[in-house]
Formats: structure tokens, sequence, C-alpha cells
């Protein structure tokens, strides 16, 4: 008897060594599954987050446009439009030396397409101009409220007259110079930028590449017009709705 209840005991500490073994495998098991999951629902959050800067430019780059005049040469954006023509916003420094002789036309240009645009309105302290253009263009949205710091955004417009061209960068500070308040991005603008919408990753206007800081070790420190200086100011832009909650 003795030795039979023996064995039953320890042929019940066996099967409870082996249930306990189980349970361990299967935790460790579960565990990773749990792990797994994480992960991936990581990855899905990220790539969400992660923007398609080619659609984005898609989206941009039929709204920008080419300013030229005799002397200078910029870029512009379509701020507004309705059946009388639209309104591209530019700086009073790309149409400053026509506008000061007398001038009010422009050329306005994308790819193969010239059209004749009219100065219309000059800002000289905030450095912004209105064109206006007969044809109803497309229109971009501006944005409402300061964007965050470290916002990624794209800079569109014509570099050194190479229209349709875009660059990557971040809001990387909010300035005050001279005056004036600034938003400071890395996105790389040289000359023929200028005017040309800086915008986040929905499309939408945060500001109007305006000018950069060159030499002494300056790199990518781009400045623009925050974009609700304009619409205060020069023109009732077309609002980007408020993000959803």
């Amino acid at each position: 008897m003795a030795l039979g209840v023996g064995v039953a005991v320890a042929a019940g500490a066996g099967g409870w060594r082996a249930f306990t073994a189980q349970e361990q495998v299967l935790a460790t098991q579960q565990k990773a599954i749990a792990q797994l999951q994480s992960q991936v629902s990581s990855l899905q959050a990220r790539g969400a987050n992660q923007t398609d800067w080619t659609a984005v430019a898609a989206e941009v780059e039929p709204s920008v446009f080419t300013i030229a005049t005799d002397s200078a040469l910029g870029s512009g954006w379509v701020v507004r439009a309705d059946a009388g023509g639209s309104e591209l916003l530019t700086n009073f420094h790309v149409v400053e030396d026509a506008w000061n002789a007398g001038l009010v036309t422009v050329d306005v240009r994308q790819a193969d397409r010239t059209m004749q645009g009219t100065v219309v309105r000059v800002d000289r302290g905030d450095d912004l101009a209105v064109v206006h253009v007969q044809p109803r263009l497309r229109v971009l949205m501006a944005l409402a409220s300061r964007p965050a710091l470290g916002s990624a955004v794209m800079a569109v417009g014509s570099p050194m007259g190479l229209g349709g061209s875009v660059s990557i960068g971040v809001i990387s500070g909010f300035r005050s110079l001279g005056g004036s308040d600034y938003v400071q991005f890395s996105a790389p603008i040289s000359p023929g930028n200028s005017g040309g919408p800086i915008v986040d990753r929905e499309g939408h206007v945060m500001a109007v590449a305006t000018a950069k800081l060159v030499g002494g070790g300056a790199e990518a420190l781009g400045f623009g017009i925050p974009v609700q200086t304009a619409c205060a100011v020069l023109v009732a832009c077309i609002k980007a709705p408020a993000p959803s909650t």
C-alpha cells in the first residue's frame, strides 16, 4: 500500500511537472505573440504616420507657378479663385523692380504654359504681393494656426528657375526679425523659391518662402512668412479645416 501510495504520489508529481512545463511553454508563446502583436501595431501606426511626399507633391504642384519679370524671378501659389479668375501669392521683392517702375504685368509660368498676370495688391512691410490671372486655377488651402515645432514640411517652387522643384525638411524654429515674424525651416531653398509655398504633410500652406541665411557655415536655414500674416493683411485665404480629434 505504501508503495502504491508512493507510486501514485510519484505519478501525480510527474503529471503536475508535465502540466507545469506545458503551461510555461504556452505562457512563453503567448508572451511572444503579444510582443509580435505590439510590434505589428507599432509598425502600422508608424506607417500611418509616414508621409507619402510623392502624393503631396502631385497634389500641390499644379497650384504653384513661376513668377517672372524683366529683372527678377520667383514663385507663387494659388491662394484664391472664382469665376473672375485666380489670385496668386508671392513675395513683393519678386515684383518690386517692376512695381517701382510702374509696371504691373508679369509672366506666370508652369511648364510650357505662360499666362499674363497683373500685380493687384502689395504689402511692402510684410514682403507680399498678389498677382491676378484670368484662368480659374486650383487653390491651395492655408493653415489657420501656427504649425508645431518639428513638423515635416515640403518647399515647392522654382529654385534658379527650375519650376516644379520640391525639397523636404522640418519646422525648426519661430523667429522675430526686424519686427516681423518668420517660420524657420530646414527644407533647402534657393533664389527663385521666393514666394513659393511651404506645405505640411496634408498639402496645406503654412508659410511663404522668403529668405535664407548663407555663408559662415550656415546650412538649411530657410525663413518664410507665416501664411496667417498674408491671410490677415492681404488676401482672404481658403482655410484648411481643423484636424479632427
